[in-house]
């Protein structure tokens, strides 16, 4: 016998369980379309920044090669040439230092010193909230738009560990005839001896590396929960805060509100 085909059931479309985001919001945040484009870091943060990064990989490379040749040996021009790019990168560094220190004074509220060195009670507390956040004591973050004051409290150190770094490095290039350090910088090769100074330069490194792996970390960690564009605005510039969090921000204000996109 032929069967008898059965009519096809009709079936109903299924509502969607989550709105449909508007055209250019990302769906994974509810809020995307409350936030605003608002300029955080200017080009000489922005630029000084990647330059400081790019110096501290190279010194470092270069400085473990000097201290323990690896991988190439050492014969030749080798090592004049790793000497060469090793004080042409503190150099660099120095000089962007110098930009990032008149920074302090010029620029925007987000690259002050009053955005590193707390000028009230709320802001020097502001460091235990912040590493009670990373501790998993608190589940709520600090509402800043800049540095936070954990971050620019480790800043501060990464700063005096660059300026330590760069006058040891100095004294120990002295030590082979170089300018300045076998003037300038003569005094400290003389106060702790050549091998303190090395070991403080050592040292100095490692912190540095240290503070640079943690940075990373909290940036990636907290780019992820404000979805504010955090990594994205030290090529940029831009943050992507939201009004609420622009004006109930220790660093915000109304004010802002007059100049975001």
């Amino acid at each position: 016998m032929t069967a008898i085909p059965q009519p096809r059931a009709t079936v109903e479309p299924v509502p969607p369980t989550q709105p449909v985001p508007l055209a250019g919001h990302d769906a994974a945040d509810p809020r995307a379309a409350e936030r605003v484009r608002l300029y955080v870091w200017q080009v000489p943060v922005r630029l000084t920044h990647w330059v400081t990064a790019t110096c501290i990989v190279i010194l470092s490379i270069t400085g473990g090669y000097i201290a323990d040749p690896f991988l190439i040996p050492p014969g030749g021009s080798v090592m004049t040439t790793v000497r060469l790019v090793h004080m042409v990168a503190a150099f660099t560094l120095l000089a962007s230092g110098v930009l990032r220190t008149i920074w302090l004074l010029t620029g925007n509220r987000f690259s002050r010193w009053s955005a590193f060195i707390p000028t009230s009670r709320f802001q020097l507390t502001e460091v235990f909230r912040q590493a009670g956040f990373y501790a998993f004591v608190r589940r709520e973050i600090p509402k800043v738009l800049g540095h936070n004051q954990l971050a620019a409290s480790a800043y501060l150190v990464l700063f005096a560990l660059l300026l330590v770094e760069t006058v040891t490095g100095f004294a120990l290039d002295g030590l082979l005839g170089s300018e300045p350090g076998s003037t300038v910088f003569a005094w400290l090769i003389q106060l702790l001896g050549p091998q303190a100074v090395r070991v403080i330069h050592h040292l100095s490194m490692w912190a540095i590396l240290a503070i640079s792996l943690f940075h990373v970390y909290s940036c990636v960690l907290v780019d992820h929960i404000e979805k504010n564009g955090l990594l994205s605005s030290i090529f940029s510039g831009f943050k992507f805060p939201t009004r609420e969090e622009v004006v109930e921000s220790r660093d915000g204000g109304e004010e802002l509100l007059e100049r975001v996109g």
